[in-house]
């Protein structure tokens, strides 16, 4: 049985974007997550700092990020990375501030960077942020 060349480069592109995307899921690419709910945003924590318990949680209106208190007053900032969310507790030397509406988040830490989130009552959360220490 022959093959018409035209068949066969096609049967060849097809096989190849099928080993493209089964390396993009493997590797976990794709569109970036969004935190829907405080559930989500719980969740998420609890991946980022095992054992976090947030009592009160401030969600990004874009689900790009929140802020979460626990108990003891410790501050947990979630940002996205990739697929995921990465999470720092914020120190002493974190600053926080609103500017255009958004709160921004500067945690102190050059590889984590600063966040800039769309959340309700952001200048309550400067206030606890600028109490950490």
């Amino acid at each position: 049985m022959k093959l018409d060349p035209q068949i066969l480069q096609f049967l060849g592109s097809l096989a190849a974007i099928l080993v493209l995307a089964a390396i993009a899921w493997g590797l976990k690419l794709g569109p970036e997550r969004r935190l829907e709910d405080e559930a989500s945003a719980r969740r998420a924590a609890n991946e980022a700092v095992d054992g976090f318990e947030p009592q009160d949680v401030a969600l990004d209106r874009n689900g790009r990020g929140a802020l979460l208190q626990d108990g003891a007053g410790a501050i947990l900032l979630l940002r996205p990375h990739g697929t995921h969310f990465a999470g720092r507790i914020l120190g002493p030397s974190a600053t926080a501030r609103v500017e255009d509406g958004l709160l921004v988040i500067d945690t102190a830490e050059k590889r984590y960077g600063a966040a800039r989130l769309d959340i309700v009552d952001a200048q309550a959360w400067v206030k606890r942020i600028e109490a950490i220490g």
